[in-house]
């Protein structure tokens, strides 16, 4: 495949092959050489609402707070693209990983976010509280990005702007403001046997409502193994009841991402 010069010296006998997990704008492909680490290469397309610089700049914060992520090795463009090479973490996401039991992948996805969540906000750069999201989801819909087709079951038939307005109208009330993934569902966490290996797919990350991040993880979940284990996760991450309120006002957001 054509790339930029600039990867040539980082990527020059790999193999490629192309990434078919999750749900990102972005082609992804691991790249693996015998001998050598294993690296993955995103691929978007340039445009005014592209999310790999944003990525790139998550990922840099949030290895410099600590907590497990793929390294950066690369983040270059062309006429065409937008490209960014990082490191493979150990093991596999969450959504796939069949070493562990549906209990443990949860507990583990738990830990992950209360970890990111007890980061310093003062310290993180991206607001993405709900005036700023609510903002971005409205240009996306204008700019014909929204998917109606692949809007929750219960959500289908319904227009962007139909849910746009009634996003719209929502009360917010107070946030509860942590520094969230923003895109916290199963494949965006990894794990190796029992230890979690680290976050990826951060181009949301920023501070906003935390049920931001509990709300798609719960419907994650949900979707993954079944609704009896949103109980577990919610118990081992700290909730004693679930703001449905809230929840739904994040599950709808996230229809415009």
């Amino acid at each position: 495949m054509a790339h930029p010069v600039a990867l040539d010296s980082f990527i020059a006998g790999y193999s490629w092959g192309r990434d078919p997990v999750g749900r990102s704008p972005s082609e992804v492909f691991r790249l693996e050489r015998e001998g050598a680490p294993t690296l993955y290469l995103k691929r978007e397309t340039r445009s005014a609402h592209g999310e790999l610089a944003d990525e790139a700049a998550r990922l840099r914060w949030l290895s410099g707070q600590g907590l497990p992520c793929p390294d950066i090795i690369a983040f270059t463009t062309d006429d065409d693209y937008d490209w960014l090479l990082m490191s493979a973490l150990p093991g596999r996401d969450l959504a796939s990983d069949s070493t562990l039991d549906a209990e443990a992948q949860v507990m583990m996805l738990a830990s992950a976010l209360r970890a990111l969540h007890s980061l310093d906000i003062a310290s993180c750069p991206f607001d993405h509280r709900w005036s700023k999201r609510l903002a971005v989801a409205e240009r996306r819909m204008r700019a014909g990005l929204v998917d109606e087709e692949d809007f929750d079951e219960s959500r289908l038939g319904r227009s962007a702007a139909d849910l746009y307005s009634e996003l719209y109208r929502m009360p917010v009330g107070a946030e509860d403001l942590v520094v969230t993934h923003g895109d916290a569902c199963l494949p965006n966490f990894v794990g190796s046997d029992d230890v979690f290996t680290g976050y990826i797919d951060c181009g949301r990350l920023g501070v906003a409502d935390r049920y931001q991040d509990i709300a798609l993880s719960c419907r994650s979940m949900a979707a993954n193994f079944g609704e009896a284990f949103v109980e577990p996760f919610c118990r081992h991450y700290g909730i004693a009841s679930l703001d449905v309120g809230k929840m739904a006002r994040y599950q709808m957001l996230d229809e415009f991402f």
